[in-house]
């Protein structure tokens, strides 16, 4: 049977796919749209298939909060074109909407949670990569739990934090924290909290450095100490430096609203290189 503009223009609309794709995919299902989509999103798994070696560097991340949860998701491409490409953006949120009213565990549960038309994200994911060509997968998917939250999404949709608090805290200091975490990238919330391997490998530099330096044997662990502290100063969220006064780390900045503010979790993603 004849394809008509309509034809194509309808099957568009619910795939997504470009004009091309719906008008040989209607031609070779002979009309049938139910058909049409098979064929569409059989295209997508065959495009999946054929790059999964490909690296997709690019994309778009997102975050957002909402009282005592906040989410931060990943949609990842090839091509920098794509990631911009309103359709994708769209995904992207709809992605993260879903993360912020079911709030999966993990990934995975999101990769497998419907969207409104009752098709997984992971189908709409491989159906986006048939209509675009281009590999395509779930990057990040993070989240936090607290007393309040808040998210941040730096210009450009590359990068994204969540910061949770242990209390009600104003937005603008709020979104200062998370702004501290995507412009400082720290390791960890408090000292405690950095994980051993890095602590040892940040002694064992110390140490080297103060065998090249020539010191005594005897001093190193010590010299060893001092340089952590100073790590820890410059690589633990509470103990940075604020951005916007030096003269002040963030617990200072903290405290000065409430003695007993503090951050109880932070989820930092980006595509860019640190």
């Amino acid at each position: 049977m004849a394809v008509t503009m309509a034809d194509i223009q309808h099957l568009r609309k619910m795939s997504g796919a470009g004009m091309m794709d719906c008008k040989k995919a209607l031609e070779e299902a002979n009309g049938d749209y139910d058909k049409a989509m098979e064929i569409i999103r059989k295209k997508g798994q065959a495009v999946a298939a054929k790059r999964s070696d490909r690296e997709a560097s690019e994309g778009c991340v997102l975050s957002a909060d909402n009282g005592e949860f906040a989410a931060v998701v990943a949609l990842k491409c090839e091509t920098d074109f794509v990631a911009k490409n309103a359709d994708f953006v769209a995904l992207t949120k709809d992605i993260l909407a879903l993360a912020m009213d079911k709030k999966p565990a993990t990934k995975e549960d999101l990769l497998a949670a419907p969207l409104a038309d009752g098709r997984s994200v992971q189908d709409h994911i491989t159906d986006r990569s048939g209509i675009t060509g281009e590999k395509m997968e779930l990057g990040a998917y993070e989240f936090v739990n607290g007393a309040s939250t808040i998210s941040y999404i730096h210009p450009g949709n590359k990068l994204a934090t969540v910061v949770a608090f242990n209390a009600p805290v104003e937005h603008q200091m709020a979104r200062d924290v998370a702004m501290q975490v995507a412009a400082m990238n720290p390791v960890a919330v408090r000292a405690e909290e950095v994980p051993q391997h890095i602590l040892d490998q940040e002694l064992e530099i110390a140490k080297d450095k103060a065998r090249q330096a020539g010191k005594p044997e005897n001093l190193l662990d010590r010299i060893a100490q001092g340089a952590l502290q100073k790590y820890y100063k410059e690589n633990t969220l509470l103990q940075q430096e604020f951005i916007k006064d030096a003269k002040i780390n963030i617990e200072q900045y903290l405290h000065s609203a409430n003695k007993e503010l503090t951050v109880v979790a932070f989820k930092r993603f980006t595509l860019n290189a640190d």
